[in-house]
């Protein structure tokens, strides 16, 4: 006569169903929310990488930074903000103001250098600018620097705070605030 041992270690039939519906249940409800987070985290990067840049351009200025082919741009350094056609919704320029006039214009021109061009995250948009043509350069010339927020490159064309509102497709927004003193605050 053979003796069956049960060592109680198998799992019946019933026991796993529960542990795979347990899991099925959790993939369900977590699955939608970390596509939803993922967009959201792109957002808040997106901000504050801009907000960065914006500073990145300052410290340039106040560095005096040589250009590649030498020299210091007379109206210091920038970014500029154009909301058009061509996908520039998605994108803004790093750019140093070489502008003939004696101290730059503190707007990105034809005469000025396009240093980086910066993509936003997949996702996000440059929604709005709080400027009438949707254009803003946010220039600071040295060496203290002076911040000169412009909407376009003639006299009289400024601004002092702008707000960028930056969104995702699905709908959050993000708002960078620069004014003339250059303090950036992200909300």
């Amino acid at each position: 006569m053979k003796q069956k041992y049960d060592s109680g270690v198998g799992f019946t039939l019933v026991e796993l169903l529960v542990v795979v519906g347990v899991i099925v249940i959790l993939t369900a409800i977590i699955l939608p929310n970390y596509r939803s987070a993922t967009s959201q985290f792109a957002l808040e990067r997106s901000a504050h990488k801009m907000s960065q840049d914006i500073r990145r351009a300052a410290e340039m200025a106040m560095s005096a930074k040589e250009l590649p082919g030498g020299g210091i741009p007379v109206g210091g350094y920038g970014i500029f903000f154009n909301i058009g056609t061509g996908g520039s919704d998605k994108k803004y320029i790093l750019f140093a103001d070489t502008d003939p006039l004696p101290d730059g214009n503190g707007y990105f021109s034809g005469s000025d250098i396009p240093i980086e061009e910066i993509e936003l995250e997949k996702g996000v948009v440059i929604q709005s600018i709080n400027t009438p043509n949707n254009r803003v350069g946010i220039n600071f010339k040295p060496p203290a620097p002076t911040v000169r927020i412009k909407f376009n490159p003639g006299p009289g064309a400024s601004v002092d705070t702008t707000i960028i509102t930056l969104a995702l497709e699905s709908g959050p927004t993000k708002t960078i605030k620069v004014n003339k003193a250059g303090l950036i605050d992200v909300e």
